[in-house]
């Protein structure tokens, strides 16, 4: 490079500088402007423009994403809320204010209201659509969920999205992040790295079949048993035969009905079971044992079997990265509590950080590469 590094480092500084002003500048924009810049999506343009320069500067792989979800905290509290029960939808749009009105526009939306049917034991008036939330462990609190993902080789967030501080949703959004990311830069990873909150079949599925992408996540599975019974992973499954083989080395046959529309069941002969000495062990208080299977277990087995690979460990380790950023947002960019309302504000919000972020990223590896072989630095 024919710059000095006093060049180098005020070209960092000032880029520094321009990503820590997004957050002051989202809070401070008036209403009829900020207004108008959601109607144009200019936020979301510039965030894609940042993106492209990461791929363009060689920051993004390509080859692994990493999906998580962090809990902001909401403008709104508990004083001002209402019991869940009492709030009601049937309001009208044209004399509620605009974050009411966007909890309106949003109700049929998979990651806002139609994500869960069940009631919130709290509605702040001033912002439904934030989710009453307990999940840190410690005092509830409204908050909204900043979903990442976020490219594993040197932590460039390729795409951001706010949703309902629930589950059902924060997948959802990550579905929706994964295929925003292959639509607008063409990119689609070879695995797919998040936790828990990530391994039920439904999403499991979705990745291995209709995306084609390596699941590095853990299953989510609640068969196994504390009551001292077999769980269903002592029963090792037929694929050629679509059987299951007990401990007893009998049969579990099924009759193909799909009950519930994803569950079949593989149930044992009442005579194998009547003479087996382990069945008080397996269905003590039942005449024969019975196997649920998801009718998308194939994804799960091919989870299970990824989990015991090489590669799996190293994904493990990369998904720290995503963490780090989360940590990056909340204790350097300072955002713990969101300024705006509604689901448009939240996203506003999230998209501006994941901004700043970007560009501290490419500031810091770019302007300034690190030494061959350095250590991921937040």
């Amino acid at each position: 490079m024919d710059r000095t590094r006093s060049e180098v480092n005020e070209t960092v500084r000032k880029i520094r500088e321009t990503a820590g002003g997004y957050r002051g500048f989202a809070a401070n924009l008036p209403r009829a402007r900020s207004e108008r810049f959601r109607e144009g999506e200019v936020f979301r343009r510039v965030f894609e423009r940042v993106v492209e320069a990461c791929i363009a500067a060689g920051l993004v792989g390509g080859e692994g994403f990493a999906v998580d979800a962090s809990l902001i905290a909401a403008d709104a509290n508990k004083q001002r809320s209402i019991a869940g029960p009492d709030w009601h939808r049937d309001r009208d749009p044209k004399k509620s204010s605009r974050a009411v009105k966007e909890y309106l526009a949003t109700l049929d939306d998979t990651a806002w209201g139609a994500a869960s049917e069940v009631v919130p034991k709290f509605v702040s008036p001033s912002d439904p659509t934030a989710q009453w939330t307990g999940a840190l462990k410690g005092p509830a609190f409204f908050a909204y969920s900043d979903n990442y993902l976020i490219d594993v080789k040197f932590g460039v967030i390729v795409d951001v999205e706010a949703s309902r501080s629930i589950r059902q949703a924060e997948v959802g959004a990550a579905k929706t992040m994964i295929q925003r990311t292959e639509e607008r830069f063409g990119l689609k990873p070879e695995r797919l790295v998040g936790d828990t909150a990530y391994g039920a079949v439904p999403m499991l599925n979705w990745l291995v079949e209709e995306k084609g992408i390596a699941p590095h996540i853990p299953v989510f599975d609640k068969s196994k048993r504390d009551d001292g019974t077999f769980s269903r992973s002592d029963f090792q499954y037929d694929r050629t035969n679509d059987v299951y083989h007990c401990p007893g080395d009998k049969q579990l046959g099924t009759s193909g009905t799909v009950h519930e529309g994803k569950t079949l069941l593989y149930r044992a002969s009442k005579l194998d079971c009547d003479v087996c000495p382990l069945k008080p062990k397996c269905c003590p208080k039942n005449p024969s044992r019975k196997i649920p299977r998801d009718i998308h277990e194939h994804a799960r087995d091919a989870a299970r079997l990824l989990a015991s690979s090489e590669g799996f460990e190293q994904s493990r380790k990369e998904r720290k990265k995503i963490e780090m950023r989360f940590a990056h947002l909340k204790r350097i960019l300072k955002l713990g509590r969101l300024r705006l309302r509604g689901p448009r504000g939240a996203q506003d919000e999230f998209v501006l950080a994941a901004i700043a972020q970007n560009l501290r990223r490419l500031a810091s590896l770019v302007a300034r590469p690190p030494p061959a072989h350095a250590p991921y630095v937040a």
